[in-house]
């Protein structure tokens, strides 16, 4: 994700996995490596939960979005939408 221009990113993040909680996280693929959430764009609650997070796309030049698993033990889904 990387923007020289004026805008904003308008992203929807959903977990679809009971019983778990997750992150959507902006950085680097050096700091995913080593296990890092520089910036967090959104934190999900329950299933059926969606969370809006609107960012200025210059905000995170030359990152990537992933998520981090906060908690639980199962394997995480979730829908990330952007607009």
């Amino acid at each position: 994700m990387s923007s020289s221009g004026d805008g904003v990113l308008k992203m929807v993040f959903e977990n679809k996995t009971s019983g778990t909680n997750v992150s959507l996280c902006a950085g680097t693929l050096d700091e995913f490596a080593q296990g890092k959430c520089p910036m967090r764009l959104s934190s999900s609650g329950g299933p059926s939960f969606q969370f809006l997070t609107i960012i200025d796309a210059k905000s995170c030049p030359g990152s990537r979005s992933m998520r981090s698993a906060g908690s639980g033990t199962a394997p995480s889904q979730f829908v990330l939408t952007i607009e």
